[in-house]
């Protein structure tokens, strides 16, 4: 999502609006970055982040109010008319009067919230940097397997839903099927998630579309999950070189970042969810700081040098 309008912040929020003159579907948000004017309020308005959400709180009310009325009212109209896309005070304090006017004069929505400021801010920033990153839709299966976000990829019919199916029946998590969104949320975080129209479902080839959730209960769904590496299933080829040890990692490009990657390859009698709990944890090992294929380079090294 490149842009968001402010009535999804009131409603995620509920926050309580104060200028119904202005439509808040039509104030676009397309920064994830929130501000909180401070040197704006004395009158200093060079490198101001106008185009960020501006969030104030008590200290900042607490200023307004102890000065002159004119000089508010200045600071109200030069701040309304700098181009911000909206106002949110924090604490609950009602805006005055003459803020509310230039908020309509210039066409700001204006807002508040109980929450206390220093937790909206940090909240409403990371929130939105989830909503506005950059995202992208990829065929394929997710799910979470051993607390490890795994994207299954690979030619149709070559057994991803299946292989899913049988990690939920050994008591893994589903968050998508066929279709992943996946968001960049940050350059080393990656989130996949469902559609809406096809969350906790499953299509497989001869049974048609299975709940996942209704058959095996909520324990059997995630709505979102971190992509740490990716399956990528191919057709058996006898002819090609697999990876055998596993001393180089590959990894595949994803939004900019480096996913690790294996290749598996598929043929009858392989058991595809069982190799796929093996990568996890093996994964998961290489993070904590073991590499078993190391530890077996390791050894025949050892065993050369005491031939010797």
């Amino acid at each position: 999502m490149e842009n968001m309008k402010f009535s999804e912040i009131i409603s995620n929020y509920g926050l309580v609006y104060y200028t119904p003159e202005i439509d808040p579907d039509e104030v676009i948000i397309n920064t994830p970055e929130v501000n909180r004017p401070a040197l704006q309020l004395a009158g200093f308005f060079e490198h101001f982040d106008k185009e960020r959400v501006q969030v104030i709180g008590n200290v900042e009310c607490a200023f307004l109010d102890n000065m002159e009325k004119k000089n508010r009212v200045w600071v109200y109209d030069k701040l309304m008319s700098s181009g911000i896309p909206c106002l949110i005070i924090c604490r609950g304090v009602e805006p005055d009067k003459e803020l509310l006017e230039a908020a309509v004069k210039y066409g700001v929505p204006v807002a508040t919230t109980e929450m206390a400021t220093s937790p909206f801010d940090a909240e409403l920033t990371r929130w939105l940097h989830v909503q506005l990153a950059p995202e992208k839709t990829l065929h394929g299966v997710l799910v979470d397997v051993y607390g490890e976000g795994v994207l299954i990829m690979g030619e149709s019919g070559i057994g991803k839903s299946e292989a899913a199916l049988e990690l939920i029946k050994r008591g893994h998590r589903l968050v998508s099927d066929d279709v992943v969104i996946v968001k960049k949320v940050s350059d080393e975080t990656l989130i996949g998630t469902s559609p809406d129209m096809t969350k906790h479902l499953i299509e497989l080839r001869g049974i048609g579309v299975i709940d996942v959730k209704a058959l095996f209960g909520v324990e059997s769904i995630l709505d979102t999950a971190n992509i740490d590496m990716v399956i990528q299933l191919e057709e058996w080829d006898r002819g090609k070189d697999y990876d055998r040890l596993g001393l180089i990692d590959h990894h595949i490009d994803i939004l900019g970042n480096q996913v690790i990657s294996y290749n598996i390859p598929v043929r009858p009698g392989r058991n595809v969810a069982v190799i796929v709990e093996s990568a996890s944890v093996n994964h998961r090992q290489k993070m904590l700081g073991y590499n078993a294929a190391q530890e077996l380079e390791r050894r025949v090294e050892e065993s050369f040098s005491e031939d010797k």
